[in-house]
């Protein structure tokens, strides 16, 4: 269930919306009214109602220009941006070639940093806004197997809160650490179905999140209720990850 905000006359743009948990995001916002960009490298398969696709390479700041310059001479403004295009593979980080480990960071820091400066320019000039980085719980634990991104979606954090000093009081800007989630990628992540159940045992609430629950924490960060709230990190992954210990005892 969505919290209750009415962001009818709201402009959003979701990166990374055409799937998985930027799907949710957009949904939630979909559905408390607002007007959805959604962009990403390659359009969806099956349009994405309710949303305005836009094609871009986060990595590539022309790109990000013109996407803004879209938005803004349909609609004038832009309200929030959603950063959650990211990802990467799974190597270790003695085999991670050098131009693989400088992709997985430009995606996950600097393309958020490259877009968040073109939103912010807009709304400073404008009403505000609202930025939303996503992270990971990689921000608050080790990342073996995936150290380059790990320490990006470190560095996004601590990126939010410098940003969040710099650009009030127009401008707030918060970050989300998203726990497992489970989308329609979750297998081949997780296994199969018995797997995943195995997997959502050992989260606290006995469940992986659904994308929904990622997108309910941006509309509340986006919302009045959020006002005072600003270099803030938003966790949302279902009581954490238990501690070893518990393991054993269990």
């Amino acid at each position: 269930m969505n919290i209750s905000a009415d962001f009818k006359g709201k402009i959003v743009l979701i990166t990374g919306g055409t799937r998985g948990i930027g799907k949710g995001i957009a949904k939630s916002f979909i559905d408390s009214n607002a007007k959805v960009y959604i962009c990403a490298r390659n359009a969806p398969k099956e349009k994405i109602k309710n949303t305005t696709f836009l094609q871009c390479n986060v990595n590539d700041p022309e790109n990000i220009e013109d996407m803004f310059s879209k938005i803004i001479e349909k609609d004038k403004f832009i309200d929030v941006v959603i950063n959650n295009a990211g990802g990467g593979p799974m190597v270790p980080a003695e085999k991670a070639p050098p131009k693989l480990s400088e992709s997985i960071i430009k995606l996950n820091l600097l393309a958020p940093l490259n877009i968040s400066q073109v939103a912010n320019r807009y709304m400073q000039k404008n009403r505000g806004g609202n930025i939303i980085n996503i992270c990971s719980v990689s921000v608050l634990r080790p990342t073996p197997g995936a150290a380059a991104y790990g320490s990006a979606k470190a560095g996004l954090a601590n990126l939010t809160q410098s940003l969040a000093i710099e650009w009030a009081p127009k401008v707030r800007v918060n970050a989300v650490v998203s726990g497992l989630i489970r989308t329609e990628q979750a297998e081949d992540y997780y296994g199969d179905e018995e797997s995943i159940n195995r997997v959502s045992k050992t989260i606290p609430l006995e469940r992986m999140g659904d994308p929904n629950d990622i997108g309910n924490g941006c509309l509340f960060l986006s919302s009045d209720l959020a006002d005072y709230i600003s270099g803030a990190t938003l966790e949302i992954h279902g009581g954490g990850e238990k501690p070893a210990y518990q393991n054993v005892i269990e």
